[in-house]
């Protein structure tokens, strides 16, 4: 079987950056993620957005670098949202207790 290429494309609206992430985040593709959030993570005056719709697959790496983000946005006082979480991602945010960390929403209500 083979795995999902992994991508992130970039999107910028008036008052948010929005990182579409899909495939498999994984150890490997962990350097690919930092380096596009590189640029917009310590922006304070636009909202981060991870929108995780086409997102596949992501281990504890992947659930790590999510972490970092929440809390050096917290620590800016910077909106950070995560978007469309598909069920089994979902499903492992909640276990690993981040889920209850995270803001969730609509593209709209950003």
């Amino acid at each position: 079987m083979k795995a999902e290429q992994f991508q992130v494309n970039q999107e910028e609206k008036q008052d948010q950056f929005i990182l579409h992430v899909s495939g498999e985040l994984d150890l490997s593709m962990v350097p690919q993620l930092r380096a596009a959030l590189e640029p917009v993570m310590n922006r304070t005056d636009k909202a981060l957005v991870l929108n995780l719709k086409q997102l596949k697959y992501i281990d504890s790496t992947g659930i790590g670098i999510i972490v970092s983000v929440l809390k050096l946005r917290d620590e800016l006082k910077a909106p950070f949202y995560v978007r469309e979480i598909p069920a089994a991602v979902k499903r492992l945010f909640d276990l690993t207790g981040i889920s209850r960390y995270l803001t969730e929403g609509t593209e709209a209500q950003a």
